[in-house]
């Protein structure tokens, strides 16, 4: 396994390359806590350093939640670094309040925090929350959480940037909701909410992680639902969560997407997988280990897992070893 704390669980991830080494940035929680589903309550935002993508230097923790009554109160949860036209470097991550100790109800909101070299971040003023003109939100009274987390950030040819986000659509049957949540920036400082990405109805109460990139010249979309959030006829016909992929013919986001069309890369003993690209130009995805054979909760970052294009368009696993 290529990255694991002894003591933390370790799930959720995002990366950073900064020319010279790989960042890794990683929700961990003490097992100290005994159940794991209390990690998400108590995640904080660490990183870890490499050469390889393979062996890791832990830095320790970069984010933690602010004070009780701010968006990011309860924890620090997932997100997505990029860099700025002026060198800077620029963190999105989702900030969730827990209503109460006893309940999983939450709000989450996405926040911003600034960094020089990768490691000391500062949290900025604002944050973006789910506009109910098309975001069910907590409000509704229709699921349990306010759903708008886990933004990547993506740059069109234009300049314009592009955040995704997992999120619930207000219309919709039931669980099968989930939508690609989207706002646009000019200057990664201010946001404007837009309409989803994709329509309700595609069989997945979320899509969570996820990321829009470009391997060999074909963009894809990435994502993870697991088993227990599959609606809609996924759910009937018993499918399995995981990673899914949806080729796309252009990362222009000008047209919704036919996220319905998704193919599962994986099954869900593997999740939140990323696509990164290692220093030979190979694509690989990391991801972390998810559940074992009884369903117990793992923890742990992936060792990198070759990518490439199959001969039916879909996106594989390779069948010869990468190398970093």
């Amino acid at each position: 396994m290529g990255f694991t704390r002894t003591d933390h669980w370790v799930w959720d991830f995002w990366h950073a390359n900064d020319g010279v080494e790989d960042f890794l940035y990683y929700l961990h929680a003490p097992k100290s806590l005994l159940d794991p589903h209390l990690r998400h309550r108590n995640a904080r935002i660490g990183v870890a350093t490499s050469a390889d993508l393979q062996r890791w230097v832990d830095h320790g923790v970069v984010l933690e939640p602010g004070g009780a009554a701010d968006f990011d109160g309860s924890a620090t949860w997932t997100g997505s670094v990029v860099q700025a036209d002026d060198g800077s470097w620029h963190m999105f991550y989702t900030g969730t309040r827990f209503l109460s100790a006893d309940t999983v109800t939450n709000v989450e909101t996405v926040g911003r925090a600034v960094s020089t070299d990768l490691v000391t971040w500062t949290k900025q003023t604002g944050s973006l929350s789910a506009d109910p003109r098309w975001y069910e939100t907590l409000a509704d009274d229709t699921w349990h959480e306010e759903a708008w987390r886990d933004p990547w950030i993506h740059r069109d040819s234009a300049g314009l940037w592009h955040m995704l986000l997992t999120a619930r659509s207000r219309t919709g049957s039931g669980r099968d909701r989930g939508v690609i949540g989207h706002a646009t920036s000019t200057d990664l400082q201010h946001w404007t909410v837009q309409p989803p990405l994709s329509e309700p109805g595609a069989g997945f109460a979320h899509l969570e992680v996820i990321q829009l990139v470009t391997i060999d010249d074909r963009p894809v979309l990435l994502f993870s639902c697991d088993t227990d959030h599959l609606a809609g006829r996924r759910k009937a016909d018993g499918v399995q969560g995981g990673i899914w992929a949806l080729p796309l013919d252009t990362d222009v986001l000008d047209s919704p997407l036919d996220v319905a069309s998704a193919v599962q890369l994986t099954t869900e003993d593997l999740y939140a997988g990323r696509a990164v690209r290692t220093r030979t130009g190979d694509w690989a995805l990391l991801a972390f280990e998810n559940v074992d054979s009884e369903g117990t909760f793992i923890g742990g970052i992936s060792d990198p897992l070759p990518l490439e294009w199959a001969p039916d368009g879909s996106l594989s696993f390779a069948r010869t070893e990468v190398s970093a």
